[in-house]
């Protein structure tokens, strides 16, 4: 009886166990499905605020400055990008927008890239949003000071603590001095280190003011996907000015960066239960109806000139617009004439180095015989024959170039052939033809492999034949000196030093006499 009471909670155990987890998973679908139907309701309006976004290709215009937007400082823009502060010492820039915000939330998506060739790098890029313009000023090229947030893009380690590159999020009120020393840690709201410089693509920062919620997300510029962010750092019940300006500077120090920005994209967010506002209502309507007067006039100007070109080519009126385009049909015709061009000329090609080839043949023959016509009288028999077997061998391998010659000959009209053969299935349209035509090629291939395998065979039969004709030896040179020569130079050259001796040694002696 123990042993039975002792199994029925060991078999009861794991009955309960399943039904625990059943219930729990079924509450956590339950919870799964309510918040990812509430997800969609909750997620903000976005809209595109073209006013306060540039971007390339044509960010600038031709006269250096940015469409609602201006510059200062060291700033270049150029029509990719806006180079803020380039790679020299001490060098500072900021862009702004001419006109101010009234957005209760918004969202900033900006790209950036900070290269530079050393190690570390200074000093780094902000980008702001403040009640007034910063055009100038310490903290990364614009105003200390400021009224707003500044989100700071920090490059160089400026208190030794070895926590940079770093993004950084600080508020001012407009009374507050930023630490420099201290990289402003002891003013940030929020932080992350990440790595921005010299990345492979450039860095995207998503930044996100939502519900009095500040939100930093990153793109470590890793990845070409532009969605591909993470999370960087959150600032809840932060309250920033209803209305100002949105910016961006960067500045450099002893250590200099390139701070190139891509794109500064904003979009006005508007809760769910909030009507966006109209787009019209945003446009004053005198500024509309120039607008619309300046539309008028250029639809009008295009009419004249769609006239005026229909009379100046009578021929072009009634063509559809679809025959400007290449078809299908077409681009796989073009194709193939295309590489039947390059075939013709690599058989063009052929040709020339075979000509080269008879013409090296032809000067060899031409060497030979004038070596026997000079030779002929002085020879001996025996030197006779040896020239005439040679000569024979030359013959036979003359005649056996010229059939290897006509075989390239009828390879080559072979080929031609069959490129002939292969415009052919182009002109009816289906599938049997292309797989016609790529069999073709496939033997136009072959073909060319073997008349370049015999070009290399004939090449290396005929590298022996240039051993057969020699230069004459020419006559040993007789000697310069001789050894009897070599001895007399000896004995005159001692002769002469000892006279030398003497005479020296004599005049001293003489000289000696007076002293």
């Amino acid at each position: 009886m123990a042993v039975s009471t002792a199994q029925r909670p060991a078999a009861a155990a794991p009955l309960f166990i399943l039904t625990f987890l059943s219930a729990f998973l079924f509450h956590c679908g339950a919870a799964d499905s309510s918040a990812g139907g509430s997800d969609p309701e909750g997620a903000p309006h976005r809209r595109f605020e073209y006013k306060y976004s540039f971007k390339g290709p044509h960010l600038s215009q031709p006269d250096g400055s940015i469409p609602f937007w201006i510059h200062t400082g060291n700033a270049i823009p150029s029509s990719d990008q806006v180079r803020v502060a380039p790679s020299l010492r001490s060098q500072k820039g900021s862009v702004w927008t001419k006109n101010r915000i009234n957005f209760k939330h918004w969202e900033a998506e900006v790209t950036f890239r900070v290269s530079g060739r050393g190690r570390m790098g200074a000093d780094g890029l902000a980008v702001w949003f403040t009640t007034t313009q910063g055009l100038d000023g310490p903290v990364y090229g614009a105003a200390d000071q400021w009224n707003g947030v500044g989100i700071f893009f920090d490059s160089f380690d400026n208190d030794g603590k070895k926590n940079n590159p770093a993004i950084i999020v600080v508020g001012n009120n407009g009374k507050l001095v930023y630490d420099h020393q201290n990289d402003g840690t002891t003013q940030a709201l929020g932080t992350c280190l990440r790595d921005f410089r010299n990345k492979p693509y450039p860095i995207r920062a998503k930044i996100t003011y939502y519900k009095q919620t500040l939100t930093v997300m990153i793109n470590n510029g890793f990845t070409p996907d532009k969605n591909d962010y993470e999370f960087c750092t959150k600032v809840d019940n932060m309250i920033v000015p209803l209305q100002g300006f949105f910016g961006i500077s960067a500045a450099t120090g002893g250590l200099a960066d390139d701070h190139d920005v891509l794109s500064f994209l904003l979009f006005s967010l508007t809760e769910p239960g909030e009507e966006p506002p109209p787009v019209e209502s945003e446009i004053p309507k005198e500024e509309k109806d120039k607008y619309q007067e300046e539309f008028q006039n250029f639809q009008q100007e295009l009419d004249k000139k769609k006239e005026e070109f229909q009379k100046e080519h009578p021929d072009v009126q009634g063509e559809p617009i679809e025959d400007v385009f290449e078809s299908v049909n077409d681009r796989e015709i073009r194709q193939v004439f295309e590489g039947q061009n390059q075939i013709h000329l690599e058989i063009k090609q052929l040709n020339r180095q075979l000509a080269m080839i008879l013409d090296e043949q032809r000067r060899y023959v031409s060497v030979i015989t004038d070596e026997i016509a000079k030779k002929g009288s002085q020879a001996d028999p025996g030197q006779l024959q040896s020239t005439s077997q040679l000569l024979n061998t030359v013959v036979a391998t003359e005649q056996e170039i010229l059939r290897n010659l006509n075989d390239f000959r009828s390879s080559f009209h072979e080929s031609v052939k069959q490129i002939g053969m292969a415009q052919q299935p182009h002109d009816q349209a289906g599938a049997a033809g292309g797989y016609e035509t790529v069999q073709h090629f496939n033997d136009i291939k072959e073909h060319l492999h073997v008349v370049k395998r015999d070009l290399e065979h004939l090449v290396q039969r005929n590298s022996p034949s240039e051993k057969v004709v020699k230069c004459p030896e020419p006559p040993p040179m007789p000697s310069c000196l001789s050894t009897v020569h070599f001895a007399i130079f000896i004995v005159v050259q001692s002769v002469l030093f000892f006279c030398y001796i003497m005479y020296k040694s004599q005049k001293e002696a003489a000289a000696k006499k007076f002293f």
